[in-house]
């Protein structure tokens, strides 16, 4: 009897022993993945604030570079009326292309998703999509301030060009092919009056559609130049 006691209290403390360590490794396996997992993150982080810090400073250069340039422009064209002139075609020549930040009287459009609308709130018949800003709305309002004469756009500070595209991407709309997302802030520099009154109809037309537009006048609306490449595919000069 004694023998079978033994037994059993030697097999449950194996049993115990066994259980304990299968505990135990399990438990350093977990630590070790989110160790590893930590380790790779901050590596991540680190990777991405030394490439961010070289961006900037890239920047930097090629601002301080730009600016030698100016000066140097400056000063070859000062005593000469036709290089004077060549000069001012070119910076007229790069603000209609939006190379230039530009600033001026001119007004502001906000969009914005209608945020306090839900499936269950909306009528059966509702499409909840239509209380979303898309891609077209952006479009028409572009096209709105341009024959209105707007001399400079941009959105969410993308400066709209020549082959600027505004397309969905999902629950993102792309500009430029960045990925953009709502609020969308439309900046447009030309006569306040004339903007602000030709898209007084659009505006209320979507503001009943579902979606938030707001629309203000300002005297100083500043537009930053697109930092892109305007590459010319198909289409070149006659000789």
């Amino acid at each position: 009897m004694n023998k079978k006691v033994l037994a059993l209290t030697t097999g449950m403390i194996c049993f115990i022993l066994v259980l304990a360590i299968v505990i135990q490794v399990k438990t350093i396996k977990s630590t070790n993945s989110i160790v590893i997992q930590t380790l790779s993150n901050e590596e991540l982080r680190d990777d991405l604030l030394k490439w961010k810090e070289r961006y900037d400073n890239a920047n930097l250069e090629l601002e301080k570079a730009e600016k030698r340039l100016e000066r140097t422009r400056q000063l070859a064209i000062q005593n000469s009326p036709e290089l004077m002139q060549k000069e001012l075609d070119l910076k007229n020549n790069n603000i209609a292309l939006g190379l230039t930040n530009v600033s001026g009287a001119g007004v502001i459009i906000t969009l914005k998703d209608n945020q306090g609308i839900t499936n269950e709130s909306i009528g059966i018949t509702d499409d909840i999509r239509s209380y979303l800003v898309h891609d077209a709305n952006l479009r028409e309002i572009v096209r709105k301030l341009k024959v209105s004469g707007a001399e400079a756009i941009s959105i969410n500070n993308e400066r709209v060009v020549s082959g600027t595209s505004i397309v969905c991407s999902g629950n993102v709309i792309r500009i430029n092919d960045r990925k953009v997302g709502s609020p969308f802030e439309i900046k447009a520099i030309g006569s306040p009056e004339l903007l602000y009154g030709n898209l007084g109809e659009t505006i209320t037309r979507l503001n009943n559609s579902g979606i938030i537009v707001e629309i203000q006048k300002s005297d100083n609306v500043e537009i930053s130049k697109y930092d892109g490449t305007i590459n010319f595919n198909y289409a070149s000069d006659i000789e």
